[in-house]
């Protein structure tokens, strides 16, 4: 009995192995053929001369290939304009050494962060984003293998961009190009130094254009994001997004990420916008912001019932006036709130961000007329813009500059900003850093270049400063004036 099924325990292993064999050698490479067939050939459905069911035929000609977009035209011409920025500080901190032995030096550990500029004209202006450098006490470009030290011309955190200076002539300036023309759809390339990786090109497509998406930390915040799918990682801060044939139509500025690297979604200043920021601060110091005198909103659906407006129509074109001030252009000009502005001179702002980008493009004292519906009757209005302080006037940046102190000195919100600190200055001496801004001396407002002119004039012993580094943190600062 035993012998018996010992005889078909190895006669039913034998069967499975003969089968497994034979899938292993003759059904499986088969299959695997007739797969990869499927998978890579071209399934066409041939047009027959009769009535009869068409049949499907596979066909081992090869796919007909796409020939791909060549950006190395565009890489070529963009990456001789990109630059590589580092932003040095110092994390200041001090001790109770300082204020017996009156050193001030103020020691902390120097950090160093990076980013991306680009040429802007060839005698060494650069523009980059504000958030690259305004924690800088000291900038650095790199460029063609070596490294400048970079001056800060002016900073406009409306629209997160700054300008920057080296010393050089001859420079490539880059081609520029027009954000207005620009096309959802349209091809466009990142270049930049994302991780320090210098001279990188990602490529991808206009995602949308005048996106809103309440980053900038600013008063007057003017949001119309060009949005990309082109790699923008850490680093491609301050780079430019140019199209195909090289021209610069953004500076690279953030990324939608809840990791802090690319997931898809990225972010650069229109170009035009760009370059009026540039004229203006090489021109004035300062950036020229223009009102109507008035606050405006997105109209859609939610405004139009919370204002009592009709939410019947079809079409919510426009943005709403929510709010007029008491005096300026708007209210002069007859306006009231629940107007509907349709368009700025010839151009269509259906949206909140392209209304100021638009109106970024002015100055103060243009004319301008607004086209308006109210009551379901469109009508237009002549005004004139102002600037923050409801008048006409260019305004300038005021820099006080005084040689017994050795530094410049300018009058801000929250005091007074030093920054050009020469060596011998007695503030060098004390231990303040670059762009730093006193808030007060000896438990003392300060909010006048003079009052610390004066001070430091007369003044003989032992005190503090306090005020707000570069990386915005409040320092006391103790010092020994003999």
């Amino acid at each position: 009995m035993k012998n018996a099924f010992k005889i078909i325990l190895l006669g039913a292993l034998a069967g499975f192995g003969g089968a497994f064999l034979f899938y292993i050698g003759f059904i499986k490479p088969e299959l695997a053929q007739h797969q990869s067939e499927t998978r890579f050939n071209t399934i066409s459905y041939d047009s027959p001369a009769t009535t009869s069911p068409a049949v499907p035929s596979y066909s081992t000609s090869p796919t007909t290939a796409v020939t791909p977009i060549d950006f190395s035209d565009a890489a070529a011409k963009a990456t001789q304009s990109v630059v590589y920025i580092n932003s040095i500080s110092r994390g200041a901190t001090y001790s109770t050494w300082d204020w017996f032995f009156g050193e001030g030096t103020g020691g902390g550990r120097t950090q160093v962060s990076s980013g991306s500029g680009v040429i802007f004209a060839s005698d060494g202006y650069i523009i980059t984003n504000n958030h690259v450098i305004e924690s800088a006490e000291r900038i650095e470009v790199n460029y063609n293998k070596r490294v400048y030290p970079a001056e800060l011309i002016g900073t406009n955190p409306s629209t997160d961009l700054a300008v920057i200076k080296i010393n050089e002539s001859g420079l490539p300036a880059i081609a520029l190009g027009s954000s207005k023309n620009l096309q959802v759809g349209e091809w466009v390339v990142a270049v930049g130094n994302p991780f320090s990786l210098a001279s990188t090109v990602t490529a991808g497509i206009v995602s949308a254009k005048g996106r809103r998406i309440g980053i900038l930390e600013d008063k007057f915040p003017i949001e119309s994001f060009i949005q990309t799918d082109a790699a923008i990682n850490p680093g491609n801060s301050g780079g430019a997004l140019v199209n195909k044939s090289g021209e610069l139509v953004g500076i690279n500025s953030a990324i939608l990420s809840r990791t802090g690297s690319y997931t898809g979604y990225a972010f650069a200043v229109p170009v035009d916008i760009a370059r009026k920021v540039f004229d203006d601060l090489v021109k004035y110091g300062v950036v020229q912001q223009s009102f109507i005198g008035g606050n405006v909103v997105e109209y859609n659906f939610e405004n139009a019932t919370k204002y009592d407006l009709s939410t019947s129509v079809k079409n919510f074109n426009g943005v709403l006036l929510e709010s007029i001030e008491k005096t300026g252009p708007a209210i002069e000009a007859g306006l009231k709130p629940g107007d509907i502005i349709t368009r700025i001179n010839n151009t269509e702002v259906n949206t909140q961000s392209a209304f100021e980008e638009e109106l970024s493009y002015h100055y103060p004292g243009d004319k301008i007329t607004l086209t308006y519906i109210r009551d379901n009757k469109t009508a237009t209005v002549n005004l004139t813009l102002v600037n923050l302080n409801g008048t006409t006037d260019i305004i300038k940046r005021k820099i006080f500059s005084n040689t017994a102190i050795g530094a410049q000195l300018e009058a801000t919100q929250y005091g007074v900003k030093v920054f050009k600190i020469k060596d011998n200055s007695i503030l060098k001496q004390i231990g303040v850093p670059e762009n730093f801004t006193i808030i007060a001396i000896n438990r003392v407002r300060v909010k006048d270049p003079e009052e610390i002119v004066d001070f430091f004039g007369k003044y003989k012993g032992r005190g503090y400063l306090y005020g707000i580094n570069s990386s915005r943190q409040q320092v006391e600062i103790p010092f020994m004036v003999r």
